[in-house]
Parts: C-alpha cells; sequence; structure tokens
C-alpha cells in the first residue's frame, strides 16, 4: 500500500473499504456544528454536541454545479453488529456549488447521532450531481447502502468526504475496535 494511502484518515479509520472505494477529493467540504466545531476526520463529538444539523459549505468553482450530501452511520446499532449498516442520518440533493447545504432540497431529514453502544463512525459523503433533480430519496433509512446509491444515480465517485466518532454521552474514550 503507497505510504500517503495509509496515513489517509478515511483509509484508517476504514471509511474507505467499510462505505466508500478509493477516490481522489476534488471538492472542499466543510461540516461545522453548532458549537463552532468543524468536523474533521476521526475527531470525537458528543450527542449532545451534534442534536442539531450542521452547516455545511460546499467549495466547487461554478454554481451550475450540484451535489448530493448524504451523512450515513455505518456502525448501527452497534460496531460488533452493524447489521443496519448503513443508517442514514440526513440527505440533501441539489446544492448549488460554492454555496451550502441550506441552498439544497432536504429530502431526508436531519437525525441527529445516537450511539447507545460502542463509538460509531458518522460519515459525510459528497456526490456531484449530472444535473439538478436527478437524484431522489430511498424510501428507508436502514441498509442504506451508499455505493449502491451511487450507482444508481450515476454519481460516480465521491468528491469529498469527512467523519467524526460519537459515542453514548456518558463514554470515555475507548477505541474503536475494527475487525
Amino acid at each position: 500500500m503507497p505510504q500517503r494511502e495509509q496515513r489517509d484518515p478515511l483509509v484508517t479509520g476504514r471509511v474507505i473499504g467499510d462505505v466508500l472505494d478509493t477516490f481522489t477529493r476534488s471538492v472542499l467540504l466543510t461540516v461545522v456544528y453548532h458549537n463552532n466545531r468543524e468536523v474533521s476526520n476521526g475527531c470525537e463529538l458528543k450527542p449532545s454536541q451534534v442534536v442539531n444539523q450542521p452547516r455545511v459549505d460546499i467549495g466547487g468553482d461554478d454554481l451550475r454545479s450540484f451535489y448530493t450530501l448524504v451523512m450515513v452511520d455505518p456502525d448501527a446499532p452497534s460496531p460488533g453488529d452493524p447489521n443496519l449498516r448503513e443508517y442514514l442520518h440526513w440527505m440533501v440533493t441539489d446544492i448549488p456549488g460554492t454555496t451550502g447545504a441550506t441552498l439544497g432540497q432536504e429530502v431526508v431529514c436531519y437525525e441527529n447521532p445516537r450511539p447507545s453502544l460502542g463509538i460509531h463512525r458518522f460519515i459525510f459523503v459528497l456526490f456531484r450531481q449530472l444535473g439538478r433533480q436527478t437524484v431522489y430519496a430511498p424510501g428507508w433509512r436502514q441498509n442504506f447502502n451508499t455505493r449502491d446509491f451511487a450507482e444508481l444515480y450515476n454519481l460516480g465517485s465521491p468528491v469529498a468526504a469527512v467523519y467524526f466518532n460519537c459515542q453514548r454521552e456518558s463514554g470515555s474514550g475507548g477505541r474503536r475496535i475494527v475487525l
């Protein structure tokens, strides 16, 4: 494995592999929760810090490009038995480039993370759409599959992704066990 890939936090955190295939980041994605806490790969946030949907800013260079944002938990209901993998927490489509999620269409409302067992990864994935109004909400949240979703709507590889870890409020530290 190339040295650069080994240090990629999306690889280390098994986002690449469990949820996504290797991709090249080409658009800036910034996710900030109300307490001005910017999500960086692998950071830890408590459920009380992620109650309200975050501010999401999308880079790019053209307002005529549209993006879809999905937020999933691949560790639901528990990292040891993720039989609801992936659980869809949020989906926004038709986000114009250089703007933010508030200018898109929220097609699956934000459901705040409330892990009850273990340390969960919550992953924001950004895709470039082929055009406006070309992506629709799935009929379910549990057992969502980001790869299948991207294929269904011809979204191709992601253009950006970022994730945070979260465990129940009283949880302390610990280590995410990867089997």
